[in-house]
């Protein structure tokens, strides 16, 4: 019997001898668990891909030689003093020490830097920072040549008030921005072509909608602009994704019937017996999206949630999809809290589309391809096609000058494939 069961008897048999007996006959001590065991015991019981268990060594000082010994990506393993900032970023859009805003670079420009996105709640958005601003000076060094952006960042790190210097339409314009802590928005609406994008860059539990998250974010954009009858576009290129009752429930705003995602997966009962299980989740009429005309635009960054996401919709309504083929992340993991404080994240999901199929290394398939093109100008284009009509007198046949930016910053950090997380476990 392993560690983890023993003590799990030893703590029913101390309280029931507690509650019958004043006299009580000393319960043999159970060992402590090592992590090692811990995340050992774990794996055995919840990881997907059972034939892969056989590799674990059975004995060891680290969980990390448990974790290596696997061929998943996704299932790895966080130490305790960087457990509590691995949850913050999966969990939210939490920027500590900040002043909420993204940046492009222009190489081509004296002045490189560039304002992309102002975060309303945090400190450039209550200070008026205009978007597209220039960015010239930083606490009074100048921001120029190709070492702009390192620059900026060095000062931004080591200042808590940040004086910045901007021309914006040949007017100089002049802010002092205290940092703070800022919770960005996951949801962000653009009109290209004429066209509304939404964009959905994740899908966060607590984000500028700190109770809701992103389906928050989402929901009082919808519930606003229900008189909008114009075909808009859903966004989700680069959107790696994130938690399962972020996305599920956000599809369910475009759904009015069927069934939005089906997943198995590989968990334990009371007794720490391994076992599988079920489970549909089917859309619920009577939300904002459902009478909209909307086309979803992904590319082969847009994984796993983006992925139920996009699947949900289009298998149910005329939602077409556009762009390129998904990423294929048709599995998911659970973290659990482990023992001695270090984060197992550890995949045991598997997701099938609405009718039953998987697309787990395959990606989905757009019903309009926008490879080799510009994908804003193709989505346009595929609107026109689809709906037989557009909110632009005529879709560019390429993108306009700085329309297709890829933006920089610590609020858009590198492309990471992120999972679908269907919850947080203590054990």
């Amino acid at each position: 019997m392993n560690s983890l069961v023993r003590i799990f008897k030893s703590l029913c048999a101390v309280a029931f001898f507690a509650a019958c007996s004043d006299y009580l006959t000393p319960v043999e001590s159970t060992p402590k668990p090592t992590e090692f065991e811990y995340n050992r015991w774990l794996l055995q019981r919840t990881y997907l891909f059972e034939d892969e268990l056989d590799d674990l060594p059975e004995t060891g000082d680290s969980a990390q030689q448990l974790y290596r010994a696997l061929k998943d990506p996704y299932t790895r393993y966080v130490e305790p003093t960087k457990s509590e900032a691995a949850q913050t970023a999966i969990n939210t859009s939490m920027v500590p020490g900040d002043v909420g805003m993204t940046y492009i670079i222009n190489d081509n420009a004296t002045y490189p830097l560039f304002v992309y996105r102002v975060y309303p709640n945090g400190p450039a958005g209550k200070a008026g920072v205009p978007r597209y601003a220039n960015i010239r000076t930083v606490n009074g060094i100048e921001l120029s040549g190709p070492t702009a952006y390192a620059t900026y960042m060095g000062v931004l790190d080591t200042s808590a008030t940040v004086n910045l210097t901007m021309v914006l339409d040949s007017s100089v314009l002049e802010f002092s921005l205290t940092k703070e802590t800022v919770y960005a928005p996951t949801i962000f609406v653009d009109t290209l072509y004429g066209t509304i994008f939404i964009t959905i860059n994740g899908f966060k539990k607590n984000t500028a909608d700190f109770e809701k998250g992103t389906y928050g974010e989402l929901r009082s954009y919808l519930d606003s602009t229900q008189n909008i009858k114009e075909p808009r576009v859903l966004d989700l290129r680069g959107n790696p994704g994130g938690h399962v009752d972020q996305c599920v429930p956000m599809a369910d705003l475009f759904v009015a019937t069927g069934t939005l995602s089906s997943r198995t997966w590989r968990a334990f009962d009371p007794d720490g017996k391994p076992i599988y299980m079920n489970k549909k989740v089917d859309a619920k009429k009577g939300d904002p999206g459902e009478n909209g005309k909307f086309i979803i635009l992904a590319d082969n960054h847009s994984a796993s949630c983006a992925e139920i996401f996009a699947a949900a919709v289009t298998e149910n309504v005329d939602i077409p999809l556009a762009g390129t083929t998904t990423y294929g992340k048709g599995i998911g993991q659970t973290n659990w809290n482990t023992a001695a404080g270090g984060l197992a994240i550890i995949t045991n999901l598997e997701f099938l589309t609405p009718k039953g199929n998987s697309y787990h290394h395959k990606g989905l398939v757009p019903d309009y391809d926008c490879g080799g093109t510009s994908a804003t100008s193709c989505v346009v284009e595929a609107i026109e096609k689809h709906f037989g009509t557009s909110s632009a007198k005529s879709a560019p046949k390429k993108a306009a000058a700085g329309e297709e930016v890829h933006p920089v910053g610590r609020n858009a950090s590198p492309f990471d494939i992120g999972g679908a997380i269907l919850q947080e476990t203590d054990l």
